[in-house]
């Protein structure tokens, strides 16, 4: 409540003047001039013929109108200084700065959507610019190895598909390969060029028969980690089922069996040890960033 009060009378500070400025430039009482008294004039003063000046008679309403508009140019110019003071002091707020940032994190997501296309690849790489294997960061979400069975592995499919059920890692890796040299971007701020191998998501998809008109894909991970992926970007040619780093099998810590491999997008939404794909038009969860207040779209 003290905040509360505080940002209160600090905006009134800053918007008083303003307000005073303005109110003074409509209010102010009009200055009349003290009658004359002309002396008395003799006759032939009187009849010596006066040349009245041509005056110029403004139509009425006219200054009226001037005035009101001056009013309006000083109005807008002032509050156009005071707004982002204004901004700001509502961003103070706790309950309007989370409405905020939502509402803006909202909008960028939104315009950064429009903006994807299916046909605009990600940069790629020669060899030679490869960060070295052992130089790649391991970051992990909770553990670097959450003990997954390979053996006993499979990736349990769920939702708009005609085909649910459980797929091994054999079949995904019958379709066809595909190796890329791309850039990983990590939200804390580094970022690496690592060779990642696999099917594309959008092969497994046709695979299950997916309803691509469906708006989302979710996955469930060993570690308890979840993430999702609009289907846009779940279709584009460079979205991977990875299971190789550097043209051999996925590390453990890497994220063995199977992980995302998504170059469009940051680090956090290629999620690691895969255990569930679900195909939906409704999230209960958008990804375990995500619903900490990060973006939930992230393009690169």
């Amino acid at each position: 409540m003290a905040h509360s009060c505080y940002l209160g009378v600090t905006l009134w500070d800053l918007w008083n003047p303003i307000v005073g400025t303005l109110w003074g430039r409509t209010m102010e009482p009009e200055t009349t001039k003290p009658e004359v008294v002309k002396p008395e004039t003799t006759m032939a003063e009187t009849a010596k013929p006066e040349t009245a000046e041509p005056q110029i008679v403004a139509p009425q309403g006219t200054g009226r109108r001037m005035e009101q508009g001056k009013f309006a140019q000083v109005s807008r110019r002032e509050l156009l200084k005071v707004a982002p003071v204004i901004v700001l002091g509502a961003f103070a707020i706790p309950g309007a700065q989370e409405w905020m940032l939502k509402k803006g994190l909202g909008s960028s997501d939104w315009a950064s959507a429009l903006l994807f296309r299916r046909a605009h690849l990600a940069p790629t790489f020669a060899d030679s610019e490869l960060t070295p294997f052992e130089k790649f960061p391991i970051n992990g979400y909770d553990v670097d190895d959450p003990g997954v069975i390979f053996e006993k592995w499979t990736l349990t499919v769920s939702g708009a598909v005609q085909r649910p059920g459980e797929y091994t890692l054999a079949q995904i890796q019958a379709l066809p390969r595909t190796r890329q040299n791309t850039r990983h971007v990590c939200v804390e701020g580094w970022d690496v060029i690592g060779r990642f191998g696999g099917a594309r998501l959008s092969d497994f998809l046709n695979m299950i028969g997916a309803d691509t008109s469906a708006r989302f894909i979710t996955v469930a991970c060993a570690d308890d980690y979840y993430e999702t992926l609009d289907m846009a970007t779940a279709l584009h040619p460079q979205t991977l089922l990875c299971y190789e780093m550097y043209d051999r099998p996925l590390t453990r810590e890497h994220g063995a069996p199977l992980r995302l491999n998504v170059p469009t997008k940051v680090g956090y939404k290629q999620a690691k040890y895969l255990t569930d794909l679900k195909v939906t038009n409704v999230l209960d969860k958008v990804g375990y960033w995500e619903d900490q207040g990060y973006s939930s779209f992230y393009g690169l």
